[in-house]
């Protein structure tokens, strides 16, 4: 089973960026299969936020269009959500997950077997 380990979280300024980083531990799922981004406010459920597929194509969130970006690296065998432009409602607990095999990124838990525990990312003056 795949293991995912997230870090890169931490309390920014509202505008500010951050870089979150997800290690994978098996380098086909990394390469072939689908891997996303998740988040989860206080009080409410975990949303899709960015995903890529094995072809490098790319989905997000309406909330993060132009403000996210989501890539990875095969020599550090790590995935990647640069975020910038930060704002107050962007606070949350981000996971890291993926799945071997799939047709399309997706955005829906459902889709992802395979979860990290999470790093916390907290925008606020």
């Amino acid at each position: 089973e795949v293991q995912l380990v997230e870090s890169g979280g931490g309390l920014v300024q509202p505008g500010g960026s951050l870089r979150l980083s997800c290690s994978v531990s098996i380098y086909r799922v990394l390469s072939d299969g689908c891997l996303g981004w998740f988040r989860q406010a206080p009080g409410k459920g975990r949303e899709g936020v960015a995903a890529m597929d094995g072809s490098s194509r790319t989905t997000y969130a309406d909330s993060v269009k132009g403000r996210f970006t989501i890539s990875r690296t095969y020599a550090m065998s790590t995935l990647y959500l640069k975020m910038t432009n930060l704002e107050p409602e962007d606070t949350g607990m981000y996971f890291c997950a993926a799945v071997a095999d799939c047709s399309t990124p997706s955005l829906l838990m459902a889709d992802y077997p395979s979860w990290g525990q999470g790093t916390q990312v907290t925008v606020s003056s």
